[in-house]
């Protein structure tokens, strides 16, 4: 009996011991991108970035990545009755607007047989393109492009 009753002691004396410790750890902020806000409230939304609206076509960061759409899309109809992006994008539409024709692999069924349309599987455009904001990144990002990494890797076999 006694001897529980020492280890009740000595638990005791650790946990007093310590929990300053967890205290002062709990207090600290850590870098998170709830800038500081505890969890428990909500904080201000930040305003939403402008969109890159160039009509500057931009350099792909990887094979086959789908293009992104450098210029606005608010309030463009892409549903079961319209689509919007090809009224600029189409195979009839292109000569007028001077804007890229849509890849052929969007007229492809899933049979890979090709189609005088797009196929319904490739219809909506914003699941795969999407706009580019004018935003800083909320981390830092030490992503390498495809081409940095073969000239990386040409260099290296040069040696």
């Amino acid at each position: 009996m006694k001897r529980l009753k020492n280890s009740a002691h000595i638990a005791a004396l650790v946990l007093a011991t310590l929990a300053p410790a967890g205290v002062a750890m709990a207090q600290e902020t850590i870098a998170t991108l709830r800038a500081g806000t505890p969890l428990a409230e909500n904080a201000a939304p930040h305003a939403i970035a402008p969109v890159r609206n160039t009509d500057l076509r931009q350099v792909r960061n990887y094979p086959e990545q789908p293009p992104l759409i450098p210029h606005k899309t608010d309030g463009y109809q892409i549903d079961l009755n319209a689509n919007q992006c090809l009224l600029c994008h189409s195979r009839t539409a292109i000569e007028i607007s001077q804007a890229p024709m849509v890849s052929i692999t969007h007229f492809m069924n899933r049979d890979n047989q090709f189609l005088a349309s797009v196929t319904p599987r490739r219809y909506f455009c914003t699941q795969c393109h999407v706009p580019q904001a004018e935003a800083r990144p909320l981390l830092e990002n030490g992503f390498v492009d495809i081409d940095q990494v073969l000239e990386y890797v040409s260099g290296q076999e040069g040696n």
